[in-house]
């Protein structure tokens, strides 16, 4: 009964985010980039391009029949490289998040349930992390590193682990004070048992709808940052940095700034609405 119970509580969720357009239309935009990020040897037309190839003849070319987002300054295919730079974009947020969502979560739950002192330090210094801008702080640490992938990832996560401690916190504050939580620790339940089995459980969803909010955002500082030149470096594909290489030849070239720009808007559309759906699914407050 309990299998059929889930089976068909499963049904009920599905039913009630595919009665939400917007939901929908979020889902299936994450879907076509994530696919389109792990196909994209196969499904590119110039898979070489990602490259330090060069093609002066072809260089500037208006999207056409045979580039349909036009080439750049050097004559590298614009799609292939956003198809490619999208592989560098999810692969950022999901090693940030994969980062700074368990360390984040781990904090509020122990500042939420054991108070005192540990909420006491775990919280000032969560709040001196939340009044640095995650974007500024990002630069700092990405500037004082050598540019690369990694230290992108490194900069962006070590900030953005304060958001999940703040909001685990504020929600095992409540939970804690509950009666269940009380009967665990009256049959003598471990404190881990508690943390991780009776509490940590009701607040996934809030988590899971959070997580699929910062994905978009993540992606916009780590664009942010390799417009900056302080992300990836060249020839890697990476949509930021194709923005700023761009940009230099606005308003003539405006294909080589503007479709990779739409690229990374595209993207972050599609998490933003794919969270806001799971926030009304799961009827969660705003976790923003």
């Amino acid at each position: 009964m309990s299998e059929l119970a889930a089976l068909s509580n499963s049904y009920q969720n599905w039913y009630r985010f595919s009665r939400n357009p917007t939901a929908v239309i979020g889902l299936v935009i994450v879907v076509v980039s994530i696919l389109a990020a792990l196909l994209a040897p196969h499904i590119t037309p110039y898979p070489d391009h990602i490259g330090a190839i060069v093609d002066f003849r072809n260089r500037h070319q208006p999207p056409s029949a045979a580039h349909w987002f036009g080439t750049d300054n050097v004559g590298r295919d614009i799609l292939t490289r956003v198809i490619f730079g999208l592989r560098v974009s999810l692969m950022l947020a999901f090693v940030v998040l994969i980062i700074a969502v368990p360390f984040g979560t781990v904090l509020g739950l122990l500042a939420g349930y054991f108070g005192g002192w540990t909420e006491i330090v775990i919280m000032r210094l969560t709040d001196i992390a939340l009044a640095l801008p995650p974007l500024i702080m990002a630069l700092a640490v990405a500037a004082v590193l050598e540019p690369s992938l990694m230290n992108a990832m490194l900069a962006i996560a070590s900030l953005w682990w304060t958001w999940h401690t703040r909001l685990v916190y504020s929600m095992v504050r409540q939970i804690r004070a509950l009666e269940y939580v009380e009967a665990a620790e009256t049959l003598g339940a471990s404190k881990t048992h508690i943390l991780f089995r009776e509490i940590l459980p009701n607040c996934v969803s809030a988590i899971a709808v959070k997580t699929s909010l910062d994905a978009g955002f993540v992606i916009l500082i780590g664009a942010s940052l390799s417009f900056l030149g302080l992300g990836i470096q060249p020839p890697t594909p990476d949509l930021g940095t194709m923005v700023s290489d761009g940009a230099s030849f606005l308003p003539d070239y405006w294909w080589e700034s503007l479709l990779p720009g739409t690229a990374i808007l595209f993207v972050a559309l599609g998490f933003n609405l794919l969270g806001d759906g799971l926030r009304d699914l799961f009827d969660v407050e705003d976790v923003r």
